[in-house]
């Protein structure tokens, strides 16, 4: 007799969630009870605290599937929907994944009917839980705190789903070399600068009111507020009221607001352009950039990756942006494309460590395929956006002489999309005086193969070649 023999045709079952956000047992749980042919409607999922179902029978063991039972079907598309719907608060967001599954069984491809009221719910939730993330990575605000050993930053959170565990990754990552706390009333996030440690829920007044350090952010932040971009209702749409409360810099809105379309005059009548006040240091810069959130890259679990090099170097060396590699260390071309950069240097005769070498874009921007993270390439706009932290580098650095490798580090120095093939092995002034030369990306050479790789690997060795002789000739100037 099989284990789906076992099975009573009539009965019920509960299936009682350890977290409300453990998408993962609810996974394991859905896989088995499908493969046990269990209905939507014979299950009850029940979340920590809830109450069983009124004709479910939550003592009766869950069924094994039988050995010969048929793999179940979830495409990607689902699967990438369901993990993040599944922190929705929606008490029925589990009965409804599971639905979804058990109708993915008899037809595949039913993710891509629009119109099916289970995949537009589905979709719904997604969109709530993902705003909600990118809510608290925009208005988590830590407050500094005397503790006895030492600084620690705490802040204060009110999510609308059960984000808090998902989101670890990204606080751990951007601030990795902080000891902070994050309170919620679901739960709390600790970090040591080694360790995530978890713990229960909090209240509001287990966070501290304000620091020292909030002045100077209010400071900033007024000296950042543009009038001429001002919308208050979109605004308002990326920043709702609710998270003002434990914003700093809130404070300041409603004055800002009064006082926009003067200023606005006043910065038309002066010819100003206001971007606000760029770092005065490379450090500065590092630090700044860490907390840049003005694109949907910056959003992204990743870390900002400053460049490295001597402050003084002749030449800079830029390319497009981090990659999972870079994202990783914290610093530019260590993965393979900046491997196969030293080798071509090296061919070349250019020391790199005599070189500062840095990013158009500073955080990496990528789509996960299962577990992992591939590239994306950054928008036009994102590079611009960009613009005003590789202006600061080269500010302070000075170089002689910029390479540009790849179209989108050209944009980041010019502003505008150039073409590789007409540009390149040619010197491009530069406002400051300087020389910017373009040339293509090493990771473009990964991509190719036999005589096409060989023949641009000889273009980029003839470009690097042409920059080191013109980094002599500077010289001896």
């Amino acid at each position: 007799m099989t284990a789906l023999q076992h099975v009573k045709p009539h009965a019920h079952y509960t299936v009682q969630l350890p977290r409300s956000d453990d998408f993962a047992f609810w996974r394991e749980r859905a896989r088995a009870l499908i493969q046990c042919d269990i209905p939507p409607d014979k299950i009850a999922w029940v979340e920590p605290g809830g109450t069983d179902d009124l004709f479910s029978s939550g003592g009766m063991r869950l069924p094994e599937p039988p050995a010969d039972a048929p793999p179940v079907r979830a495409s990607k598309r689902y699967l990438s929907l369901a993990s993040n719907a599944a922190l929705h608060r929606d008490p029925a967001r589990f009965a409804l994944l599971y639905r979804l599954l058990w109708r993915l069984q008899r037809n595949p491809r039913i993710m891509e009917d629009k119109a099916d009221p289970d995949v537009g719910r589905v979709e719904e939730l997604d969109k709530n839980v993902r705003r909600d993330s990118h809510k608290m990575h925009a208005f988590v605000r830590f407050r500094q705190v005397e503790a006895e050993d030492g600084e620690h930053y705490v802040a204060w959170f009110e999510p609308e789903h059960h984000i808090l565990r998902a989101n670890a990754g990204f606080f751990r990552r951007r601030f990795a070399s902080m000891r902070w706390s994050i309170l919620t009333p679901q739960g709390t996030l600790h970090w040591d600068g080694e360790t995530m440690r978890e713990g229960p829920p909090a209240q509001k007044t287990d966070a501290p009111h304000g620091d020292p350090v909030e002045d100077l952010w209010r400071t900033y932040y007024a000296s950042i507020f543009n009038p001429a971009r001002l919308k208050v209702g979109a605004m308002l749409s990326e920043m709702p009221r609710k998270y003002w409360k434990n914003l700093p810099e809130a404070a300041l809105i409603p004055e800002l607001i009064a006082g926009a379309q003067q200023r606005e005059s006043e910065m038309v009548a002066a010819g100003e352009r206001d971007d606000g006040v760029r770092p005065e240091s490379l450090e500065a810069i590092g630090e700044a950039i860490e907390g840049c959130r003005k694109c949907p890259i910056g959003c992204l679990d990743n870390r900002a990756v400053m460049g490295e090099g001597p402050s003084d170097a002749a030449l800079m060396i830029v390319g497009e942006q981090p990659g999972d590699r870079e994202d990783q260390e914290g610093r530019p071309f260590v993965g393979p494309a900046g491997q196969l950069l030293d080798v071509h240097l090296e061919r070349a005769g250019i020391n790199r460590s005599a070189a500062y070498v840095t990013n158009a874009v500073k955080h990496f921007k990528f789509t996960m395929r299962g577990k992992r993270r591939l590239h994306q390439s950054p928008t036009a706009k994102e590079i611009d956006t960009c613009r005003w932290w590789i202006e600061g580098e080269r500010e302070m650095v000075k170089p002689k002489l910029v390479l540009a490798m790849g179209a989108s580090a050209a944009r980041g120095m010019l502003g505008k999309t150039v073409s590789i093939s007409k540009v390149r092995g040619q010197a491009i002034p530069l406002e400051d005086g300087s020389e910017l030369w373009v040339t293509s990306h090493p990771s473009y050479l990964l991509r190719l193969d036999g005589e096409a790789r060989e023949k641009q690997a000889a273009l980029f060795d003839a470009d690097l070649a042409a920059v080191r002789a013109r980094l002599a000739e500077l010289a001896e100037q």
